[in-house]
């Protein structure tokens, strides 16, 4: 199968406006494949498609999808580079009708922007189907022409790389457990021989003095695991690091709070920010990325059990704060306390840390984008200017001292794990209780609980979870490695 991108006529007379490849088809079989469109009724609208038999003896089936207009660019309004996501939309579906046809192999037109064709194709193809009997037809995307092979391929990793998390996300609960999330990542980087993998048992954890994480941990008959990766991509391994950190909560059932029973299937996904960080590392190893990266994943459950938390207990977290546990069921702010303690150790240029956080996140600002929550300005930059390439988009929430006070003003321990006005501001209170952990001048948490899934939003993944923004962070390390060079 053939996908041939076409633009959006700008003319009354409405003849398709092929790129570079549709035009060179189109000559290969004589024109056929232009008066054929215009036998077809009124222009391709954007992401819209026209499949064609028998043109060609290489390409059995060719689809034509709508890009849009040519010379779409960064769209002020939206924030991102809609030109980029037309390509990774239209390529998407595209590929995914060639799925339908049962064709297992497809040439896709660059589009003039090869990464981003790539990205379409390899995240819109991407299903999680591992555990059934019936399965859609694999087709395996590769670039038509060889003018821009090396974008392709860096397209590839990068949508690779959101697929792992996606992957992670979506399995269920008893299929990854928190040995056997940290098991499946070690297995992924084990070709590389600059990344070191420790896979930290609960003994480790308790000579960390890791009160918080181990107090949600010990709900669950599942030992906790603290994964801890070393990617030394730098010219020098003592270089400072960027550490990422990702909550790891491989189910939620919200312990002694407990959630309400419907939905509570996805909480499998509560783990999607130790997902996404991970599989960031390992697309930047895949890029071999110039810079030092650490990752830091506390993985557990969080179960209601006669060892879980109870509303009202107060835990000590590694750097001797005591928190007042009023609701279980912010429970990944415990695990992420520690963690962050922890992410001092290592003399950091920056820390990021991701976690699908606050219901109160979703609410905010739904799917459209990551809420980023940060004490730098140039870090928050960083992040921004990755995500208007990505097209997985983030947006600079307030860090204000209005919600440190709803934190620490605690009857029975240094600081509370809810605000004390209980669900205002809860996205904005939970950053602020994070920050009680953090001392580093460069720190940025992500709080991914909007984006944590896709119904239709993003017209380039299918419905489920999104592994996003998984490709946002592997660009702001691409783009950090670039600004610490120069």
């Amino acid at each position: 199968g053939l996908v041939l991108g076409v633009y959006s006529s700008e003319k009354d007379d409405g003849a398709a406006q092929f790129t570079s490849a549709g035009d060179a088809f189109d000559k290969l079989v004589s024109g056929k494949l232009r008066a054929l469109l215009s036998l077809c009724g009124p222009p391709l609208k954007k992401g819209k498609t026209r499949v064609f038999h028998g043109l060609h003896q290489d390409f059995p089936s060719v689809v034509v999808v709508g890009l849009g207009k040519k010379n779409a660019g960064i769209n002020d309004q939206e924030n991102w580079n809609e030109g980029k996501e037309n390509i990774r939309t239209a390529v998407a579906v595209g590929c995914r009708q060639i799925q339908d046809l049962e064709i297992p192999c497809v040439e896709v037109d660059p589009c003039g922007d090869a990464q981003a064709a790539a990205e379409g194709a390899v995240l819109g193809l991407h299903e999680y189907n591992e555990l059934k009997k019936k399965k859609k037809p694999v087709v395996t995307p590769q670039l038509h022409g060889s003018a821009e092979s090396e974008a392709w391929q860096k397209g590839v990793t990068y949508a690779e790389g959101q697929n792992l998390a996606r992957y992670l996300m979506e399995a269920p609960a008893n299929y990854i457990t928190p040995i056997k999330f940290a098991e499946h990542i070690e297995q992924k980087l084990r070709s590389f021989s600059n990344v070191k993998v420790h896979i930290r048992p609960e003994s480790w954890i308790t000579t960390q003095e890791m009160g918080a994480f181990l107090s949600v941990a010990k709900g669950s008959a599942e030992p906790p695991i603290f994964l801890e990766i070393h990617y030394l991509g730098g010219a020098n391994e003592n270089d400072s690091p960027l550490v990422f950190v990702g909550k790891g909560v491989t189910f939620d059932s919200g312990g002694i709070s407990l959630k309400p029973s419907s939905g509570m299937d996805a909480m499998r996904a509560d783990m999607g920010g130790a997902a996404t960080v991970c599989s960031a590392i390992v697309t930047a190893a895949a890029l071999n990325l110039p810079l030092n990266i650490i990752g830091l994943a506390p993985l557990c459950e969080n179960m209601p059990s006669g060892k879980a938390n109870k509303p009202g207990d107060v835990v000590r977290a590694k750097n001797g704060k005591t928190i007042q546990v009023d609701n279980t069921d912010a429970e990944g702010r415990l695990l992420l306390a520690d963690a962050l303690c922890y992410a001092h150790n290592f003399n950091a240029w920056a820390i990021v840390n991701a976690a699908t956080l606050t219901g109160a996140m979703d609410v905010a600002l739904g799917s459209a984008a990551t809420g980023v929550f940060t004490n730098s300005s140039w870090l928050w930059t960083h992040l921004y200017e990755a995500s208007i390439l990505t097209g997985d988009r983030v947006w600079r929430m307030p860090l204000f001292e209005h919600y440190t006070k709803q934190v620490t003003d605690c009857p029975l321990a240094d600081v509370s794990n809810i605000g004390k006005y209980s669900r205002a501001g809860g996205a904005c209170t939970a950053a602020a209780f994070l920050k009680e952990f953090v001392t580093a001048s460069h720190w940025a948490h992500l709080d991914i609980a909007g984006v944590m899934s896709n119904k239709d939003e993003v017209p380039y993944l299918r419905k489920g979870m999104a592994g996003r923004p998984t490709r946002t962070l592997v660009e702001f390390a691409a783009r950090l490695s670039q600004d610490k060079h120069n």
